[in-house]
């Protein structure tokens, strides 16, 4: 025989209605729920109180069954529980004999009393959810293995002392007497990245984490383990950094490293020409030059003072910028004749030096190619003044393109000017004349330096 109660379930057979006192309770717990199940609020008490089942749905038991309310819940009980009378068993007492006379004024005993509650029989030896055994103990009945369970086809039966409870796997929790899944995901149970699936769910990790043995949080990746970087690597948070060496910078990949090409960065990174390196670059410099102690500028190679260059020992060494060159010995022609190393006189004694310069003075300078102008270059002056004389400065020859002029600085003086610049390499050849005229005497005379411009094939 079975009995429901609401969230709960009794199974025992007829045997055992005397023991209704001790029916025992599943308790199912709710969700989202004020009161205990079978119980409602009452908001003027503000309490719990309990709900009367057997009003409300009708027919709340089914079959041949009579709810009866229970505190919290309910009892579906058979009908002829009700019907039935109880009639206990009375000792047969010997019939008195009493005078015909009296027999009309003696009550009869009574046979049967009608109970005003479920009574059970007195035979009853177990508890409800108990069977009796053989030894006369009582076993516990096992709904779930009989199939004696009323659980929704979506719960799960366990069996407990005496009845059994209707419960959700794991991943599900009951709502309106179904087992609908729990949705984890919800509440954070992944660290990173979580998928519900049915009755669970399942964690992963964003790309640079891993899985820790709890399955739901992660850990970070240390990708520089596995050096995926051509040079250094530095590991972050999830990812990782590659990074170059100098002269270096990282590639399109990310991982691997190309070289840069410092030369193009300026054209000013070397005076003269730049060579990438891998990494790096260098400074190269023409011949005549070697790069100086910074790396990138040229200094010219005195081959006079080294010793390596092609002159001879009749032969003067003259070092400009980028070079050299061997100057013969000075060599006057007649009328002049040598009066030092590198000068030339011609006496105003002889006839052929009439209308000549009276001295040709030998100079040498050298020149950078492309000088800025206007550039002040070389000086002249007059060495022997005379009383009354004055003197004046000019360029007698060597200046057909006009690169240079003469600027007188006093009356004594002056300075050749650089006007406009001087591609090399290029050697110059000018005349420089200063005329002395002294109209006291009524004399007038000329002096030449004879100077040589070596003229560099770089700026530098």
């Amino acid at each position: 025989m079975l009995f429901e109660v609401r969230g709960f379930r009794f199974c025992s057979s007829a045997r055992m209605l005397a023991a209704l006192v001790f029916i025992l309770l599943c308790v199912q717990p709710g969700h989202g729920q004020t009161c205990t199940e079978g119980f409602a609020y009452d908001r003027r008490s503000r309490q719990c109180i309990d709900v009367d089942e057997c009003r409300t749905p009708p027919d709340v038991c089914r079959g041949d069954m009579q709810c009866v309310n229970q505190n919290g819940g309910y009892l579906c009980l058979p009908r002829r529980l009700y019907d039935q009378p109880f009639r206990p068993e009375i000792p047969a007492l010997p019939e008195p004999v009493y005078p015909d006379s009296l027999d009309t004024f003696l009550p009869s005993l009574p046979r049967s009393v009608e109970p005003s509650y479920p009574r059970v029989r007195a035979t009853a030896q177990c508890l409800l959810g108990y069977s009796p055994a053989e030894d006369g103990s009582c076993n516990d009945i096992d709904e779930c293995e009989t199939n004696s369970h009323h659980c929704n086809p979506t719960q799960v039966c366990i069996n407990t002392a005496g009845g059994y409870t209707c419960s959700c796997t794991e991943g599900y929790w009951l709502i309106g007497g179904q087992c609908q899944d729990i949705d984890e995901c919800r509440y954070g149970y992944c660290q990173q990245l979580c998928a519900n699936v049915a009755g669970s769910y399942s964690c992963s990790c964003n790309p640079g984490f891993i899985l820790n043995p709890d399955s739901r949080t992660c850990q970070d990746v240390d990708e520089c383990e596995d050096e995926p970087c051509t040079h250094g690597c530095f590991n972050t948070y999830g990812s990782f950094m590659c990074n170059c060496d100098e002269g270096f910078e990282l590639a399109a990949d990310g991982t691997s490293c190309i070289d840069l090409d410092e030369c193009s960065f300026s054209e000013f990174l070397c005076q003269h020409k730049c060579v990438n390196t891998p990494g790096s670059f260098s400074c190269v410099c023409p011949p005549g030059y070697y790069v100086f102690e910074d790396g990138r500028s040229c200094e010219d190679i005195n081959e006079c003072d080294t010793g390596n260059n092609t002159c001879t020992t009749a032969q003067v060494c003259f070092n400009f910028q980028g070079g050299n060159t061997c100057l013969d010995a000075l060599q006057c022609h007649p009328p002049y004749i040598e009066v030092s190393d590198n000068q030339c006189m011609c006496s105003a004694e002889n006839p052929a030096c009439r209308d000549k310069p009276f001295t040709i003075l030998y100079r040498h300078m050298d020149l950078s190619s492309g000088r800025s102008v206007p550039a002040d270059i070389f000086q002249m002056q007059a060495t022997t003044r005379y009383p009354g004389a004055f003197y004046i400065f000019q360029i007698k020859s060597g200046n057909e393109g006009r690169e240079f002029y003469m600027r007188q600085t006093s009356n004594v003086s002056a300075t050749l000017v650089l006007s406009r610049p001087v591609k090399g390499p290029r050697e110059v050849v000018l005349d420089l004349e200063m005329v002395t005229v002294n109209n006291v005497i009524n004399f007038r005379g000329s002096s030449i330096i004879r100077l040589t411009v070596f003229v560099s094939e770089h700026p530098f």
